[in-house]
């Protein structure tokens, strides 16, 4: 098969992550994964064999990192040329024995260093580094050559000079993105396709980065800068999450299926996938190339451009998954700290988790007291527990300009699920004389992120490059004074936009079936998620404060009592009593929204594990 010949007739499916695959096998990532050419070549041979099977075209050499550079810092750099050559040599064994014609790419990434001018080593240094190893990999027998997840220009430039001084190999040139589109060194996607291109590159790429979503609207900007250039996709299964220590990727198999024909469809000539991705993902679109043909007729027939291809939109956030899959959700909030240590509240979001919390909701400057960012709180715990977060969002204290550039600071950081509140007024809090102005109501910010972010506008109906993809809570009473003005204004953020509604503590089972049974009467079915508010019980006092001086708080006598006679085991009996509570509202709850009190996470990670499903 040859390669440039393929890719005139057909699109060409390349493979999945190596990585990921040996990491999943039980190789920590502080081991040289190329070495495991020459030491254990089966479990190499195994994932290449996978892929294979799943429908690859196109395989990739395990010898990502196995330059001079890197394979230093294990003590191997005298066995490049044996590693290089043990990582082709796996591959052509492997696809004698499928008997199916497969292309091999020999795989080239980064050096690991900073070359010039952002580096001490030259740029001659770096172009020798890469002809070691491209010519090592060309005499192996290598089909074509990838240079992968490069972000330096200037360094993917001296890696395709080497290539085309050492052998007349196709080569590929890939970059990786950040999140906002540009890669680490600050280029767009536009000047990245046209300076590949430029260097000689048979095939301009883009891989990694994050999910389909972000790599189709780069492919469309690359595309249009080289119009009649070849182009390679292999996206990641999403932005990485840390899982109980384990890195988690969310993208599964059906959902890179979908876009394997709207790459096609948008000029991409090979598609694949990149960290996270498996051979489930590589089968799954490989049906939809193969199911799709027709498909693919009727748009070619129309002509349709790749500016009129509709993009999904990013997929749903984990807690709009299980929502909309009428699963019992679990979220807890969390306050932030009113200094610079995060270490307790890490410690009981990562107890949280591990107790089976889906969420982490995190306040803002609760009782207008000063706090840490909601923003970077919700950042660490996303990052360092590997949980979600829902930010509370407050309009107090925002104007517009502030309001809109927060939305994209949350969306820019990964956080989608957004609570909006009015806020806590000042004049509660530390600096009662702090300003307490605001330009929307929260229905007015609802309708902002549903009906404008999340269509790619901003509040004056300019565009702000792509669309959002935010889950918008509201809140909701269900022991209002004024049941009538409730039912409005639950009405206003639904049509607004609201996605799902978090309620105020409550302790009886029925009152929410009231509230929803007045919405009912006036504007039919309600059919959004709500999530029950959960206060645990700690003492009398503690229960006598809610019942008298919290406004929509009520506690029927019975749970009073109960509390009061408890005497030192009255947290004990607040557990029972949520428990209890929790399960009798299942049958019209669709989750908890749990508030610890005093910092008690040890007396809700009971009650999670307790009323866990």
């Amino acid at each position: 098969m040859n390669l440039l010949e393929t890719l005139s007739q057909k699109t060409l499916l390349a493979d999945g992550a190596m990585g990921t695959m040996l990491h999943a096998r039980g190789v920590d990532f502080d081991k040289s994964f190329d070495e495991l050419n020459l030491s254990n070549p089966a479990a190499v041979a195994d994932i290449h064999r996978a892929y294979i099977e799943a429908g690859a075209e196109l395989i990739i050499t395990n010898t990502f990192s196995a330059n001079r550079f890197k394979l230093s810092k294990y003590g191997l750099q005298s066995n490049l040329v044996e590693i290089n050559r043990a990582g082709v040599e796996l591959a052509k064994r492997v696809i004698a024995a499928s008997f199916k014609d497969v292309l091999i790419a020999g795989d080239v990434g980064p050096l690991g260093v900073r070359i010039a001018p952002y580096g001490r080593v030259k740029l001659e240094e770096a172009r020798e580094a890469f002809a070691e190893q491209i010519k090592a990999l060309a005499e192996a027998g290598a089909d074509l050559i990838i240079i992968e997840t490069f972000s330096d220009l200037y360094e993917v430039q001296e890696a395709i000079k080497a290539s085309k001084e050492v052998c007349d190999l196709p080569v590929i040139a890939s970059v990786t993105f950040t999140r906002d589109d540009r890669t680490l060194l600050g280029d767009d996607p536009a000047k990245v396709a046209t300076r590949i291109a430029e260097a000689g590159a048979d095939v301009i790429g883009v891989n990694c980065s994050g999910g389909p979503s972000q790599l189709l609207r780069i492919l469309k900007q690359m595309k249009q800068a080289v119009p009649n250039g070849k182009f390679w996709v292999k996206p990641n299964a999403g932005w990485p999450e840390q899982v109980s220590g384990r890195i988690m990727y969310p993208a599964d198999a059906e959902y890179f299926g979908e876009y394997a024909l709207l790459f096609r469809s948008a000029g991409a000539n090979i598609v694949g996938g990149c960290c996270g991705t498996t051979p489930q993902h590589i089968s799954a679109m490989k049906k939809t190339l193969e199911s799709s043909i027709k498909t693919s007729e009727v748009l070619e027939t129309s002509e349709v451009s790749s500016d009129e291809i509709i993009e999904p939109a990013q997929q749903p956030t984990q807690l709009a998954q299980k929502l909309a899959n009428q699963k019992f959700s679990i979220c807890v909030e969390m306050d932030p700290p009113r200094g610079l240590s995060t270490h307790k509240l890490l410690a009981g979001a990562s107890l949280l988790q591990d107790s089976g919390a889906d969420v982490i909701n995190v306040a803002d400057t609760p009782m207008a007291r000063m706090r840490m960012s909601a923003w970077a709180v919700c950042d660490l715990v996303q990052r360092q527990i590997g949980v979600e977060t829902t930010l509370h969002f407050p309009t107090r204290g925002r104007n517009l300009l502030r309001v809109q550039g927060d939305l994209l600071a949350a969306h820019a950081l990964g956080i989608r699920n957004i609570f909006v509140v009015m806020g806590d007024p000042t004049s509660i809090g530390d600096y009662p004389e702090a300003a307490d102005n605001y330009d929307l109501v929260p229905s007015g910010l609802i309708k902002l992120i549903k009906q404008g972010f999340n269509m790619g506008l901003d509040h004056s109906g300019t565009s702000i490059g792509q669309p959002t993809n935010f889950f918008v809570g509201a809140a909701l009473n269900l022991c209002p004074q004024d049941m009538d003005t409730e039912v409005k204004n639950l009405n206003r953020k639904i049509k607004a936009g609201a996605d799902f509604f978090l309620t105020q503590p409550i302790y009886r089972k029925d009152d929410g079936p009231k509230l929803i049974e007045a919405y009912e009467a006036k504007h039919g079915k309600l059919d959004k998620p709500i999530l029950a508010g959960i206060l645990p019980l700690v003492s009398a006092k503690h229960a006598n404060f809610l019942h008298n001086e919290v406004p929509g708080v009520f506690i029927p006598d019975e749970t009073l009592k109960r509390i009061e006679s408890a005497g030192e085991g009255a947290a004990k009996a607040g557990v029972e009593l949520a428990v209890d509570l929790i399960q009798g509202i299942k049958t019209w709850a669709s989750g908890i929204y749990m508030m610890p009190q005093f910092h008690r996470y040890d007396l809700v990670s009971e009650i999670i594990m307790d009323v866990k499903e």
